[in-house]
């Protein structure tokens, strides 16, 4: 079972995504908060293993809670959840500590997916959100020796990776199955010396 933590200001989106994840037979739900005050005593105390965290809460910025909050919880996965696309933001959100970005108009069972992948070591972004990434990296054509020792399947997932394609899609796409895109995924992980999707997007294109 992976607990989760909300971090949210409107209380109605806050009890759809709470009844989303508590539908979910892997999923469980337990803390909610609406403010970053009740989110800095209530979420050290639950210790959930993922926390959705809103940007913009009435007391906090969702980017200071997420810095103040992994500081005393560095095994909590922390996933910013926002209406908003803007490019710093979202570096201040990663910066501070978060490991996955997600708009609030992504479709609910994405949002359980995402959920998953980042609690299994990933970092789930929206399409939109990686694609700012990758703009932000992308320095020069430059392969790195790095690269060059993958092979042209990894090469192949990794560059539909860097173009925003989630491991499901890159699945549909190579007419593999999910279980061996992440298999592929962890090995070239191992091969460039990254432990998640953005830094092998940043290594990719550096």
């Amino acid at each position: 079972m992976i607990t989760v933590g909300i971090v949210e200001d409107s209380a109605l989106f806050l009890r759809k995504l709470e009844s989303y994840i508590n539908a979910s037979a892997d999923l469980r739900c337990i803390c909610t908060c609406e403010t970053g005050a009740a989110a800095l005593d209530e979420i050290p105390r639950k210790a959930p293993q993922v926390v959705l965290m809103d940007l913009q809460l009435p007391d906090h910025s969702g980017v200071e809670c997420t810095f103040r909050l992994k500081a005393r919880l560095p095994d909590t996965q922390f996933m910013i959840f926002t209406v908003h696309e803007d490019s710093e933001e979202i570096f201040k959100a990663l910066e501070a500590g978060a490991s996955g970005y997600l708009l609030k108009r992504t479709p609910p069972e994405q949002i359980l997916a995402a959920i998953r992948e980042l609690h299994g070591g990933g970092a789930p972004m929206s399409s939109e959100i990686a694609r700012k990434v990758v703009q932000h990296f992308r320095k020069s054509p430059t392969v790195s020796a790095e690269i060059q020792g993958l092979s042209p399947r990894q090469e192949e997932i990794l560059k539909l990776l860097a173009q925003g394609h989630v491991p499901k899609e890159i699945a549909e796409k190579l007419g593999i199955t999910i279980e061996t895109v992440r298999s592929y995924l962890k090995l070239i992980y191992q091969k460039l010396h990254v432990r998640n999707r953005t830094e092998a997007v940043i290594k990719y294109f550096g």
